[in-house]
């Protein structure tokens, strides 16, 4: 701000002694120190309340950038826990579709060395499809007529 050299500071010496004399000189510079020294002491404390203020700020910035950011974070993590359960969804939704395509009895195909095979015992398989349900059905028939009495057999027609 102020250019001041020794030359300076030398003439301001010079006439503050032919002014004041010698006996009021070091009461005047001790003076005069206490006022640059207050006004420093003024000056350093007014610096460090702005940098204070300007670090709150600062980090108050810094507070809602990273506010923000959770935010934004939160709701990417929503958003992506949504398609995954959507996803979990669609695939139970399809994992219970093909289990019950597994467990509707298909229309049985016929073997191929059963087709070609002559019949047997004169009885005809034709329109007759085995499915499972049909073979645990003829099964439960046998095994309910091994428990009766002998006396009442049902013959097929």
């Amino acid at each position: 701000m102020f250019d001041i050299g020794f030359s300076e500071l030398l003439v301001i010496a010079v006439v503050a002694l032919v002014v004041l004399g010698p006996e009021r000189l070091p009461k005047a510079a001790r003076f005069a120190g206490l006022w640059v020294r207050r006004a420093r002491n003024q000056w350093d404390s007014v610096k460090q309340e702005l940098e204070r203020e300007l670090q709150a700020e600062d980090i108050k910035r810094q507070m809602q950038d990273v506010r923000q950011g959770m935010q934004d974070t939160e709701n990417q993590l929503r958003a992506s826990g949504e398609a995954m359960r959507r996803e979990a969804e669609q695939m139970q939704q399809h994992s219970d579709t093909l289990a019950q395509q597994v467990r509707a009895p298909a229309p049985a195909e016929q073997p191929p060395h059963l087709a070609d095979a002559p019949e047997q015992g004169g009885a005809s398989t034709e329109g007759a499809a085995i499915t499972p349900a049909t073979a645990d059905a003829a099964g439960d028939a046998v095994a309910d007529t091994a428990t009766e009495t002998p006396a009442r057999t049902e013959r097929p027609s």
